[in-house]
């Protein structure tokens, strides 16, 4: 019977020592934790000024995509750009 008491003693020591050595890397992964959040939070900042810099570039580069002409301006367009082809010809027969 007192065997067992010591079996059961020792076993309730074990069981405060990892107790105490889980607790131990409870607090340091707490700590490891709260650093990589405020790693975490600093990048995010960072990322977020970068995002703002590349939308302040945007605004100064030019669209690829043509904006839309009304109609009337269109159809302008069109005959301008008709008579543009026609005139280098026109030029280049001069020159000869």
């Amino acid at each position: 019977m007192i065997s067992d008491f010591q079996e059961l003693s020792d076993k309730i020591d074990q069981l405060a020592e990892m107790t105490n050595a889980l607790r131990r890397e409870n607090a340091q992964l707490r700590q490891a934790n709260a650093a990589l959040v405020v790693e975490n939070m600093g990048y995010q900042r960072r990322l977020s000024e970068a995002a703002d810099r590349v939308q302040a570039l945007l605004v100064h580069v030019p669209s690829l995509v043509p904006e839309p002409v009304p109609e009337d301006e269109e159809a302008e367009a069109t005959e301008l750009a008709a008579g543009d082809a026609i005139a280098p010809a026109a030029q280049h027969e001069e020159v000869r």
